[in-house]
C-alpha cells in the first residue's frame, strides 16, 4: 500500500485546481493506493504588502513545495504552469502538464464595464508586469495600480472600491465558478497571455517511477507541446516570468505557431514577434532570437534595472 501525498498551495483556487487533478489520478490508483492533500504556505502567500517583481517573482509561490518534493515529504504537486520559474531544480520534473483551458486574461470591472467603456483615469488593478504594459500601450489614459492576494481578496477589493477594475486569468475564473463576474474577455492582440498560462503543470521527483508511470494518464501531449515552446521561449531571457514577457503557442497537428511579447511596464515599447515550426525547442529559442534582434534583451534589462532602484 502506498499513501500519495499532494502538495497545494491552500488558496482556494490552488484547492480547487489540485482536486481535480487528484480526481483524474485516483481513476488511476491501484486499488490499495491511498491520496491525501497536503495545503502548504509559501513565502509568495506571506509577503502581501508588495508587488512580485520587487520581492522575487512567481517561484516565490513553488520554492517551498518544491522543497518538500525534494525533501520526500510530499509525493507530487500541482500548479498553475504560469506561476513556475523557467528553470526547474535539479531532481525535479513535470510528470503532467493538463490539458489548456482558455488562456487568455479577462476583466472583472464594478460596474459592468469592458476595457474600452473603461472611463479615462480609471484605476485598473493587476500586480503584473506583463498586463500592466499591454493595458497601457492598448489604453494609455487608464491608471495601473499593483493588487495581491488570493482571487477572493481581489475581487473584495475590486468591489470595495478600490479598483473600478481588475485583469485575472479566465483559465482560474472558470475553475472558481465565476464566469458570470466577468465583464470582458481581452483578446490576445490586446493582452497576450502569460507563458503556460491556462495549463497546470503537475511536479514530481525525477526517480519516482511508480509516480511518472501514474501521472502520465493525466498528460495531454497537444497543451505539452505548446507549453515547451513557450517556456523555452522565456528560458532564452533567464526565466524572469515576473518580467514583462508574453508567450502563446497554438498547435495544429505537428505544426506550432508561438507568438511573443516583450514590453516596458509603461507600455512602450511593445516588441512583437511571432514564428512557425515543427519543433518546440528550435522554435522558441529562435522567437527569441528575433526579438532579442529587435532590443529585447536591453529592454528586459532597462525594466530589471529600474525595479532594483
Amino acid at each position: 500500500m502506498r499513501t500519495i501525498v499532494v502538495g497545494t498551495r491552500r488558496s482556494q483556487l490552488a484547492v480547487t485546481q489540485t482536486q481535480w487533478v487528484m480526481d483524474q489520478v485516483r481513476d488511476q490508483l491501484p486499488q490499495d493506493w491511498q491520496m491525501r492533500l497536503e495545503k502548504m504556505v509559501t513565502r509568495g502567500d506571506r509577503i502581501l504588502n508588495v508587488t512580485l517583481s520587487k520581492v522575487g517573482g512567481k517561484g516565490l509561490f513553488v520554492k517551498e513545495i518544491e522543497r518538500a518534493l525534494l525533501d520526500g515529504r510530499i509525493d507530487f504537486a500541482v500548479h498553475s504552469m504560469k506561476d513556475m520559474p523557467a528553470e526547474m531544480p535539479e531532481g525535479l520534473t513535470f510528470g503532467a502538464v493538463t490539458r489548456r483551458e482558455d488562456p487568455r486574461d479577462c476583466l472583472l470591472s464594478r460596474r459592468g464595464e469592458g476595457l474600452e467603456d473603461l472611463p479615462e483615469n480609471a484605476v485598473v488593478g493587476t500586480s503584473s508586469l506583463r498586463r500592466q504594459a499591454q493595458i497601457l500601450a492598448y489604453r494609455p489614459d487608464l491608471r495601473v495600480e499593483p493588487v495581491r492576494g488570493n482571487l477572493n481578496t481581489r475581487y473584495q477589493k475590486l468591489m470595495n472600491g478600490q479598483f473600478d477594475a481588475i485583469i485575472l486569468a479566465q483559465a482560474g475564473i472558470s475553475r472558481m465558478g465565476w464566469t458570470d463576474r466577468v465583464t470582458g474577455i481581452l483578446p490576445e492582440e490586446v493582452m497576450l497571455p502569460a507563458v503556460g498560462q491556462g495549463a497546470l503543470a503537475v511536479q514530481c521527483r525525477k526517480d519516482d517511477q511508480e509516480m511518472l508511470e501514474l501521472l502520465e494518464e493525466v498528460n495531454d501531449p497537444v497543451t505539452e507541446r505548446a507549453i515547451i515552446a513557450e517556456r523555452t521561449f522565456l528560458q532564452a531571457f533567464e526565466g524572469g516570468c515576473h518580467l514583462p514577457i508574453a508567450g502563446r503557442a497554438t498547435v495544429d497537428e505537428e505544426h506550432i505557431r508561438l507568438r511573443g511579447l516583450v514590453a516596458h511596464p509603461s507600455g512602450t515599447p511593445v516588441l512583437r514577434e511571432e514564428a512557425e515550426g515543427m519543433e518546440p525547442v528550435e522554435l522558441g529559442r529562435r522567437l527569441a532570437r528575433e526579438l532579442m534582434e529587435k532590443g529585447a534583451r536591453s529592454l528586459l534589462e532597462e525594466v530589471k534595472k529600474g525595479m532594483e532602484e
